[in-house]
């Protein structure tokens, strides 16, 4: 997905995941010419073609999910991070210094290990000859679909920054006040060689989520009265108020709803189902972060339907298209789109930062 953003602005020469179903996927749509599947700690320098412009890496969050371990940088999914590291770092060495590495993550590298992972991934920028900067982009600004998630971008100091692209403070707009906290445990070095990128807001109308949902999925069914009502007694008084609600409305209402792990008044833990209705769904995440499947609750009047959410309208949350093919099996295309990164968020960054940080205009202007 990061392809997809990235793309048609961008020329690919080389990609790698661990995992060969998502390889398929991407040579399903892209060709096979540039991807390799196979642990990135196995990889030479030798196997990188040529110079790049632009790394991208999205390392796998699990260890510094708040829903994981807490392993952080330390485990054995999220520290992947370290051999990919060492592979720019023979890149440098091997004089084909990529000028831009873009780092994408959950918030919560941010505060992992109170903030020393985050201060690991920018002191390793910073100690490379990058000028380093973060922002924090939820896919909510682009499409229905609550997804934030940290982007950290470090440009070789030796490239000069426009000022149009470099603030004097943080906003509010990308720069969370997480990401400010995390910034101020940074060590004096990195702060020196820190950066509070200047990004426009988000234009556009954003679609709403019942654009999205069909009625005929091919890969999901509608649940039988007894399914409905069960997930609807799993829920606490508030949400069973927010249902109630929507059904007094009397219009056509669509929501997502999670089931979640609580604590109950007596402090035992019991699954809740929460629901909400304002237009946006919840982030999608794979078994793997710890959470269920996301369900789709239709709401017209008294009657209210439930089934689990497609595996095509998990891909329009990401912002991929109708044509981009998925994995047919279910399982397999929700993993692959829970554990992507959403298009329009990829492509915002790409045209308003990366290629002005290169030289290039913003599309915008060049249509203007």
């Amino acid at each position: 997905m990061a392809r997809a953003g990235l793309d048609p602005d961008w020329s690919c020469a080389f990609a790698n995941d661990f995992d060969q179903r998502k390889v398929d996927c991407y040579a399903s749509n892209w060709g096979s010419n540039e991807v390799v599947c196979g642990d990135i700690g196995k990889l030479k320098v030798q196997e990188l073609p040529g110079q790049a412009d632009l790394v991208w890496a999205s390392f796998p969050c699990q260890d510094l999910s708040l829903a994981g371990g807490g392993a952080g940088l330390r485990g054995n999914r999220s520290g992947t991070f370290w051999p990919f590291w060492s592979l720019m770092q023979a890149l440098i060495e091997d004089d084909r210094r990529p000028p831009i590495v873009v780092l994408e993550n959950v918030l919560g590298a941010l505060t992992s290990h109170g903030g020393k992972d985050f201060a690991a991934l920018c002191e390793a920028l910073a100690q490379a000859e990058y000028t380093v900067g973060a922002v924090v982009m939820d896919a909510a600004k682009f499409l229905p679909h609550s997804r934030p998630r940290l982007f950290v971008i470090g440009l070789h100091s030796a490239t000069e920054i426009p000022a149009s692209l470099r603030l004097a403070a943080p906003n509010g707009e990308w720069h969370t006040s997480a990401l400010v906290a995390a910034h101020a445990r940074l060590s004096a070095e990195a702060q020196a060689n820190w950066a509070w990128w200047n990004l426009p807001k988000a234009s556009g109308r954003v679609q709403a989520l019942s654009e999205i949902i069909g009625d005929s999925p091919n890969d999901v069914r509608w649940h039988d009265e007894a399914e409905t009502q069960k997930l609807i007694d799993m829920m606490a008084p508030l949400h069973k108020q927010k249902v109630e609600a929507a059904q007094r409305n009397g219009k056509r209402i669509v929501g997502t709803l999670y089931r979640r792990t609580r604590r109950s008044e007596t402090g035992e833990k019991v699954q809740r189902a929460e629901v909400r209705f304002d237009q946006t769904a919840g982030c999608l995440r794979t078994p793997a972060g710890g959470s269920s499947r996301q369900t789709v609750i239709v709401i017209d009047g008294p009657k209210i339907r439930t089934r689990l959410i497609s595996a095509r309208e998990t891909a329009r949350l990401m912002g991929l298209p109708d044509s981009y093919e998925l994995p047919t099996r279910y399982n397999e295309a929700y993993h692959l789109t829970g554990d992507g990164v959403a298009v329009p968020v990829v492509r915002h960054l790409s045209r308003n930062l990366l290629l002005p940080l290169l030289g290039f205009r913003t599309i915008e202007r060049l249509i203007a």
